[in-house]
This record gives structure tokens, C-alpha cells and sequence, in this order.
């Protein structure tokens, strides 16, 4: 389990980044053979107005990546967090950090993006893409991610996790991103699934135009979250209309449009 985890801990930047385009371009080839959704859109087009809110992510984790190993050396340094705390197997400590995180850094922030009005601003623009398919797993508004961020290293902190179970869980974290945005058809298979895990179909509800469906299935990797917490939803995904109904739809590959969605009153917000 050490040299296991070991790896993540020494895995090199060049390793990150191709397992990010890796799966990326593994859904990206499958929503060709295994649709969800008919899309008639300019794949390429859309692909890389998306992947510019994706250099703004990564700008972003350089910054955030300095003060987060300054969290970690703080917490090896004092033994804090609950995983100090408590006798438990490095298995049992890897699974508390994992669902820790899920929680916390992915449910319990996405809800906030939701029901907070300032934080929903933010996050409009990943629900204003109207052709939802693996790459709309990269589209955030730089601040919308920086939130994100802070929840993640609030969680770190809070649970005393090692290095290399938090480098686990983000590479964990990014296959679920993409997977469960990618434009793929899992047939029968998702429903069972989705009784454990976020999967395609059921994100893609989400992803709605309209109220009350654009406030369920908050999770990113276990749909346990939305089950508890009842927001949890599964039903005729042929029903589902991409997009917002309180943005202009025909501006959704506009990234300067975008970017000024969080500061336009003309724009009403719930």
C-alpha cells in the first residue's frame, strides 16, 4: 500500500498531464460510438472555447499547488487533522480522505455554487453550455474553481491527509469529471451504476435548463451524497434541454460573454 501510494506522491507533472488528456480523449472518442444525446454542433469549435477556461484552471493550480504543500508540511510538521487522530490502516485513512473530499470539496461546494446567489453567478457558466459532452468538464469560471480549491484545502487541513492520498484523490476526481460529463450511453448499465456512483446519464439531469432538475445530483463521484441528502434524481433523460433559461443560449461559446456573466445585472439570478 506504501509503494502504491508512494506513486502518486512522485508521479511527475508530465504523468498528470497525460493521464488528464488521456481520459479526455478516451471519452472524447467514445461519445463517437456511444451517444447519448444527438448533437448537432462543431465539436472541434466548442471543444476549444471550453479548453480555454481550462488554461485559466491550471493557472490556477500552480498558485494553489504552492500553498497547498505548505498545508501539508504544516500538518506533518504539528500531526493535526482527524487522521492523526485516529488509530486506523492506511486503506481505512485513504477511503476517510476520499470520502472526505467527495463530500466536502465536491458535493457540499457544488450545493453552495447552487444555492448561494453570489457563488450561482460564478457557476452559470458551466451550466450555459449547450452541448454538454466531455470537454464541459473543463469549463469554470476562474473564481468558480478557486472556490473549489479552497474547499478542497479546508478539507486537507481538517482531516490531517497525507500528500499522496490527496494526489489519489485528484486523479480519482479527474476521471469522474470527464466521465461523467462525456456525451456516452451506458445503456441499463447506468441506472444500476448510479446507485453507488455519479455516472453520465444521471449528471446530464443536472445539466437541465430548468428548475428543480438543475438543483439535483450535486455529486462527483458517489451519488451516496445526493441519496442522503435528497437531491437525488433519475428519470427520462430524452427530457433533458441543455443550457439556462436566464442566459442568452446562442452566446454559449462567447468566453467574453462569459466572463462577465458573474458581474451582469442584467442578468437575474434565482
Amino acid at each position: 500500500m506504501i509503494d502504491f501510494l508512494s506513486f502518486f506522491e512522485e508521479m511527475p507533472i508530465w504523468m498528470k498531464l497525460g493521464w488528464v488528456v488521456g481520459v479526455l480523449a478516451l471519452f472524447w472518442i467514445l461519445e463517437g460510438y456511444y451517444r447519448l444525446t444527438a448533437i448537432k454542433y462543431k465539436k472541434v469549435k466548442h471543444a476549444g472555447v471550453n479548453f480555454i477556461f481550462l488554461l485559466f484552471t491550471m493557472g490556477i493550480n500552480v498558485g494553489f499547488g504552492a500553498l497547498t504543500l505548505g498545508v501539508f508540511f504544516w500538518i506533518d510538521a504539528n500531526q493535526f487533522g482527524v487522521l492523526h487522530w485516529i488509530d486506523a490502516s492506511p486503506v481505512i485513512e485513504l477511503l476517510l480522505a476520499i470520502l472526505a473530499l467527495d463530500l466536502v470539496a465536491q458535493y457540499g461546494v457544488h450545493y453552495f455554487l447552487h444555492k448561494v446567489k453570489w457563488m450561482w453567478r460564478l457557476h452559470i457558466i458551466h451550466h450555459s453550455d449547450t452541448k454538454v459532452d466531455v470537454t464541459t468538464g473543463t469549463r469554470h469560471h476562474p473564481l468558480d474553481f478557486t472556490i473549489r480549491e479552497s474547499f478542497a484545502l479546508f478539507t486537507v487541513l481538517i482531516m490531517g491527509m497525507p500528500i499522496a492520498y490527496y494526489l489519489f484523490y485528484r486523479i480519482l476526481s479527474v476521471f469522474f469529471t470527464y466521465f461523467t460529463h462525456a456525451n456516452i450511453n451506458l445503456g441499463k448499465a447506468d441506472k444500476v451504476l448510479s446507485y453507488l456512483f455519479v455516472t453520465p446519464t444521471m449528471h446530464k439531469f443536472h445539466h437541465h435548463k430548468e428548475l428543480p432538475w438543475t438543483d439535483t445530483n450535486f455529486g462527483n463521484m458517489f451519488s451516496i451524497w445526493d441519496r442522503l441528502f435528497g437531491t437525488y434524481l433519475y428519470a427520462d433523460h430524452r427530457k433533458i434541454e441543455y443550457g439556462l433559461d436566464i442566459v442568452d443560449d446562442l452566446k454559449d461559446e462567447d468566453v467574453f460573454y462569459q466572463l462577465k456573466i458573474p458581474f451582469d445585472k442584467s442578468i437575474k439570478t434565482k
